[in-house]
C-alpha cells in the first residue's frame, strides 16, 4: 500500500511504496518550481533538465555511477544566480532519499569509497545515521566552471545531507582541474551513496545497538 505525506508549507508531496526503495518530490516556491523522483534500485538511468548545465552533468555522473534511477525537471531564478536551483534540487534529492530508505532495516549503512579522476582524488564517506551532519574538505584551483560557482557545490551536498539526515564526509585530497575534482566528488557521492543503501543479507533488523536509525 502506498504511503503519501503532504507537506503544504512547503508544497512536497512525498510517496515510499511498500518495499520499492523509490520515491518523489514536488516543490514549488517563489524562486523555484523541482519536480524530482529518486529510485535507490535503478539501473543507472537519468532524466535531467534544469537551468545549471554543470549540474545536470554532475547528477547524470552521480546517477550513473550509483546505480540509481533519477529524474529532475526543475527551473529556477537564475536571472539572480543558480544559488535558489542547486539548494533546492539539493533539499528535494534529499527528502527522497530519506523516505526511499524508509525504516533502514538490512542496509549496510557505511560506505567510503575513494575515485580518482586523472590527476584528482576524491573520497566520500557515509554513515545512513538520522543523524545529519556534513564535513567537507576541498580547495579549488578555480572559483568557476563555466558559469558554475564552485561554492555551491558545498551549498549542494550540505542540503542532501541534511534533508537525507545522514552523516557525509567528502575529502579532495588533490587535483589541478577544477572540473575533474568535482566530478570525482559526485562520482564517489554515487558510489558511497550506492555502497551504504546496499541490503546485506546478513544484517538482522536496523544495523545500530539502539534498534531504530
Amino acid at each position: 500500500m502506498d504511503n503519501q505525506n503532504k507537506n503544504a508549507d512547503q508544497g512536497v508531496e512525498l510517496q515510499h511504496k511498500g518495499t520499492v526503495r523509490q520515491a518523489e518530490v514536488d516543490r514549488k516556491t517563489n524562486e523555484t518550481n523541482i519536480q524530482l523522483s529518486f529510485n535507490v534500485d535503478g539501473t543507472g538511468q537519468s532524466n535531467i533538465e534544469t537551468d545549471v548545465p554543470f549540474l545536470n552533468h554532475m547528477l547524470d555522473l552521480f546517477t550513473k555511477h550509483g546505480q540509481f534511477d533519477l529524474n529532475v525537471q526543475a527551473r529556477g531564478d537564475i536571472d539572480i544566480d543558480d544559488h535558489h536551483t542547486v539548494e533546492d534540487i539539493g533539499i528535494c534529492l534529499g527528502q527522497t532519499l530519506y523516505q526511499a530508505l524508509g525504516d533502514k532495516r538490512g542496509i549496510k549503512r557505511y560506505a567510503s569509497v575513494f575515485v580518482p579522476m586523472d590527476e584528482a582524488l576524491a573520497q566520500v564517506i557515509i554513515d545512513v545515521s538520522n543523524r545529519p551532519h556534513f564535513e567537507y574538505r576541498a580547495e579549488y584551483p578555480s572559483q568557476q566552471v563555466g558559469s558554475f560557482s564552485t561554492e555551491l557545490v558545498h551549498e549542494f551536498l550540505w542540503k542532501l545531507a541534511l534533508e537525507a539526515r545522514i552523516t557525509l564526509h567528502v575529502i579532495v585530497h588533490y587535483g589541478q582541474n577544477t572540473h575533474h575534482m568535482i566530478e570525482a566528488v559526485f562520482k564517489a557521492l554515487g558510489r558511497a551513496l550506492d555502497e551504504a543503501t546496499m541490503i546485506d543479507p546478513r544484517v538482522t533488523g536496523v544495523p545500530s545497538t539502539k534498534g531504530v536509525l
